[in-house]
């Protein structure tokens, strides 16, 4: 992005997040533990998950930046930003560290646009190929948030499955969209055209974060889908418009993405369409990927648009 010279945008340092923004998710002790594990030198959470000296402070404006950028969307001051931060965090549960995630920086950043700007419909779009399980959790009852989460199945961490649609008040409102293996830019596309758009069409909501992992890539190593850069810009194109048209402000914030080819050539094709000055033009139509068709099927108890915006017979 410094290659590009940020692509016209104002450079930022992320803030630390507030204990208040961070306890709106996490419990304190959960909290506690990962400064005193990183005060201590840090150590493994879980097979995969580990903290050094550094990682506390690099938690916090992680989640710092989401609160910041949410802060700048919703008062008007922007139109669409990116949060190009690590540790990511939509793997990380209330009380848990895992899948390299500290502390959920979606999920921090949908309850700043609550608590601070009032906003009563957010909606989450996890396009990494890992499923956000701790975004899941978190909103999973809470109707306030609509979380929408493409990602690849059978694969880490094993949660997601098409029939989780969240719980109590909340059901209805967790979107689970598993696709297979070697999915590519067809799949990805039609689900945020075909699923995710009707449904910014439906609840209108006032705010729009994507918690944008580049790791569906057809160069990450670490799964097995097909994405292109090409595939990210038009997804992007596709979710800017879809903004204007009901008022809301767009947010990206980094999650996983384990090539550095494609993290790089990714973002570079995306950012262009985010902070252009008006939307940009929508790209060539894709046709409706049968996951999309079966996706509108299973929402119609709660979102019969979906399927109408797909021509589907009620």
């Amino acid at each position: 992005m410094e290659g590009e010279g940020w692509f016209g945008c104002e450079l930022r340092e992320a803030p630390e997040a507030s204990q208040e923004a961070l306890r709106a998710v996490h419990p304190e002790r959960h909290i506690r533990y990962i400064d005193e594990l990183s005060a201590h030198g840090g150590g493994r959470v879980d097979m995969d998950t580990i903290a050094v000296e550094a990682t506390y402070a690099a938690a916090l404006r992680a989640a710092g930046g989401g609160v910041a950028l949410v802060d700048a969307l919703m008062t008007g001051e922007a139109a669409t930003g990116f949060a190009a931060l690590r540790p990511p965090g939509h793997h990380a549960e209330p009380s848990r560290a895992i899948g390299f995630c500290f502390f959920g920086n979606a999920a921090v950043a949908a309850r700043r646009a609550a608590s601070a700007h009032g906003a009563e419909r957010v909606l989450i779009l996890d396009w990494d190929v890992h499923h956000g399980n701790g975004t899941n959790e978190i909103f999973r009852s809470d109707p306030s948030v609509l979380f929408v989460s493409i990602h690849e199945s059978p694969l880490y961490p094993g949660t997601g499955p098409a029939s989780d649609l969240g719980s109590g008040r909340g059901e209805g409102y967790t979107v689970n969209l598993p696709v297979p293996a070697h999915s590519g830019d067809e799949a990805f596309r039609s689900l945020v055209d075909h699923v995710v758009l009707p449904l910014m069409a439906a609840w209108e909501p006032q705010l729009v974060l994507v918690s944008a992992g580049f790791d569906a890539h057809s160069l990450d190593p670490l799964a097995s889908c097909r994405v292109t850069e090409d595939g990210y810009a038009a997804m992007t194109a596709s979710l800017r418009r879809a903004c204007a048209e009901i008022g809301a402000p767009l947010g990206m914030l980094l999650e996983g993405g384990y090539s550095l080819e494609a993290l790089t050539g990714s973002v570079t094709a995306l950012m262009p369409v985010l902070v252009a000055d008006s939307p940009p033009a929508l790209p060539e139509a894709v046709a409706v990927h049968p996951l999309a068709e079966a996706a509108a099927r299973r929402l119609a108890p709660w979102w019969p648009g979906v399927g109408e915006a797909q021509g589907l017979p009620r």
